[in-house]
């Protein structure tokens, strides 16, 4: 847990926050990878994009479909991903699927279950 810890605090100074002043960084462990996104604000507030969905998108445009274990971490304290990277998410996990909400003092574990337990099914 220690080299993903080290390997989070590394990237977030990647995000791009000006607006927010909230940088994240999310690790998405994927079929034996790791997929990496930051959050991207944009001055046209719903056009930013969060280090969630970017990790995804890494993890999709790398031919994987099935998340393994999520990873989101901030220095301003654990923060659990927002209600729309819950859905993108449970896309691709399963309600057990395992969500640790990193911030400078630790960690807490979630599931993707617990954080959104009526996922939008098709």
């Amino acid at each position: 847990m220690e080299g993903v810890r080290r390997l989070l605090e590394a990237h977030v100074v990647r995000a791009y926050a000006p607006y927010s002043g909230f940088p994240v960084v999310a690790l998405v462990e994927a079929e034996g990878e790791v997929f990496l996104g930051v959050n991207v604000e944009n001055a046209s507030f719903p056009l930013s994009q969060c280090a969630e969905r970017n990790a995804v998108a890494a993890m999709v445009l790398a031919g994987k479909r099935r998340i393994d274990r999520v990873h989101v971490y901030s220095p301003k304290g654990p923060i659990p991903p927002c209600g729309g990277c819950r859905q993108v998410l449970m896309e691709f996990g399963t309600p057990q699927t395992p969500v640790l909400l990193h911030g400078p003092e630790g960690y807490v574990e979630k599931t993707l279950g617990e954080l959104l337990p009526l996922a939008f099914p098709l």
